[in-house]
């Protein structure tokens, strides 16, 4: 098989354990997390941004063990720590297993991101590239909905949830090992690499995209942790017991896969519109959690709106980054995705205190006011380009 099939299938598999069951799992199934280990939604918060944590401090170790190893050393580790990761929590006896597995295991997002950027850029010629790196994102919806549609069959077939996670755990090794081989021969970028630090990146003007990549992650995060719950617990009609949280995360991976159109809708209607409009998406995705929760408009509207905010948001960090700071994008790109961890790990700590305080439905209209507010002050696009110009040659 030619570089392209190799690395194309390798990220696609990475891409769908580490931000499909990895990084969704623990939310998908709070419902029956919460009955069998007598969780409150204070403790659903602080395991959720355990989780997050993990994928932090996995953004850190990947960009590191890049620099000095190649793609194949954090991407490799972060297939294991996920099988580890799932494997303990397919086991787990009480929380604080729980939680440490629901840690290793969100991990393996930080570590399979921007490594197979490096391997595509360099093992592959120009013009294949932007499909490779399509096929590769395309990995995250489909690991999202196949995680749903796992927990859809634990439903209907009536298996313990233990049994789902540890199918997650099987995907999980069988994705190290294909990953193993392809990648066993991508060695360390043989030249140099700009001398950018992260100081050279916390510039002005590149506060904007910061600001909205931490409201991004707190807002994602917060309908991780807790909107399939909330659909569970409101009782969609028709909808067998414990199927509602399935259902969520299958629709928002389908949706998910507008991210794939996300650079032919900015060449048409400029970064800052499609910045606003996709706050816009993920505001009224958590507010249809609020004001319909117990309605299929409700769940499907508020899934697919969110897996269209996640998606292309995170294409939208991107290529934002990489236009701020052409001299160093892969350095870049992981400060934005730094901000949107930061985010992730804040947002599910404090919504927890808040379900407790007054309620969900209070929860996520606050939420949903973040995203609003930030698409207000976000600036026209002159600004934008402006910044763009100023940043590049620092970068430069």
């Amino acid at each position: 098989m030619t570089w392209f099939g190799n690395l194309s299938a390798a990220g696609f598999t990475a891409t769908s354990i580490g931000f499909g069951p990895a990084r969704m799992g623990f939310g998908l199934f709070v419902p029956a997390f919460a009955a069998t280990f007598s969780l409150s939604s204070v403790a659903v918060g602080v395991v959720s941004s355990l989780g997050f944590a993990g994928f932090f401090l996995g953004l850190l170790a990947a960009q590191a063990m890049l620099d000095r190893r190649g793609p194949a050393a954090p991407v490799l580790t972060g297939l294991a720590a996920a099988t580890v990761g799932l494997g303990i929590v397919a086991a787990a006896p009480n929380v604080p297993l729980l939680a440490a597995g629901v840690f290793l295991a969100a991990s393996s997002a930080g570590f399979a991101w921007t490594p197979f950027n490096d391997a595509v850029h360099r093992k592959i010629r120009e013009v294949d590239r932007k499909t490779a790196l399509s096929e590769i994102s395309t990995g995250t919806s489909a690991g999202i909905a196949v995680a749903g549609a796992i927990a859809l069959g634990t439903v209907f077939l009536g298996v313990h949830w233990r049994v789902g996670w540890a199918v997650f755990a099987a995907a999980a090794a069988l994705a190290l090992y294909g990953n193993w081989r392809a990648l066993r021969q991508v060695d360390k970028s043989p030249e140099p690499r700009p001398q950018k630090g992260w100081r050279d990146l916390l510039r002005w003007p590149a506060a904007p995209l910061f600001a909205v990549a931490f409201v991004f992650g707190v807002t994602s995060a917060v309908y991780i942790s807790f909107a399939a719950d909330t659909f569970a617990r409101e009782g969609v009609s028709r909808i067998p017991d414990g199927a509602a949280p399935a259902l969520v995360f299958i629709f928002y991976g389908f949706f998910g896969l507008a991210g794939l159109a996300t650079g032919r809708v900015r060449d048409r209607i400029g970064l800052t519109v499609l910045l606003r409009l996709l706050m816009l998406i993920g505001a009224g995705s958590l507010a249809l959690v609020a004001l319909l929760p117990g309605t299929w408009p409700g769940l499907i509207g508020s899934a697919g709106l969110q897996g269209m905010n996640v998606m292309m948001t995170s294409a939208v960090l991107a290529f934002w980054s990489e236009r701020l700071f052409p001299g160093c994008p892969s350095l870049a790109f992981t400060t934005a995705l730094l901000a949107t961890a930061a985010g992730n790990v804040v947002g599910p700590v404090l919504a927890g205190l808040v379900v407790d305080g007054a309620g969900a439905g209070v929860m996520f209209l606050s939420t949903a006011a973040l995203p609003l507010v930030t698409a207000l002050c976000l600036r026209p696009q002159v600004v934008v380009d402006r910044a763009a110009g100023q940043a590049g040659k620092m970068a430069a």
